[in-house]
């Protein structure tokens, strides 16, 4: 049986500060940046830990690992984005192949992409947010428009919140209806 317990422990990091940093003073003392004192201090949790925070001690017994996590970066959500077997960027392509529609997404647009669930602070999670909100327009009008065989979303588009580039089997802009 795998039982994961997840969730923000506030006020955990002042029982792990208490215990692992001995306040110095003198010549000898240790000086630590406030960079240094908030990198993930969750990595230096113990069981005593959990229990001080006030947690049943019975229920830490059946936690055998403790772990944490890092927060994602913007290079590992554009990883998420597009190497999966099922990854968001496959799954819309997909769709689009449907219709007979092929759609790019420009690199850059990825990373506005990646960059905007940072900035909202929804992760990996609210990447298909925005990329449906992105795409949601265009994957009705698309089909019903003769002619178009590429959709191209640039960085603006996600950005700005502009159309992506309906594209012929040219690789001419399709005008607009």
């Amino acid at each position: 049986i795998l039982f994961i317990c997840g969730g923000a422990f506030d006020g955990l990091e002042k029982h792990i500060v208490s215990r692992t940093e001995s306040s110095g003073l003198g010549f000898g003392a240790q000086v630590l940046s406030k960079k240094e004192k908030s990198e993930n201090i969750f990595r230096k949790v113990i069981p005593q830990d959990l229990v001080k925070f006030g947690i049943v001690p019975e229920l830490v017994g059946r936690l055998p690992i403790i772990t944490t996590l890092d927060e994602l970066d913007e290079y590992s959500l554009v990883r998420i984005l597009t190497e999966p077997k099922n990854a968001l960027v496959k799954q819309y392509a997909k769709l689009f192949q449907y219709d007979d529609i092929e759609l790019e997404i420009a690199d850059d647009a990825l990373i506005a992409i990646a960059k905007r669930a940072l900035d909202q602070k929804t992760g990996a999670r609210g990447l298909r947010a925005i990329l449906e909100n992105t795409l949601m327009q265009t994957m009705f009008d698309a089909p019903s428009r003769k002619n178009v065989k590429k959709v191209f979303v640039t960085a603006d588009c996600v950005e700005n919140q502009t159309a992506p580039l309906l594209l012929d089997d040219n690789g001419q802009e399709v005008p607009a209806a």
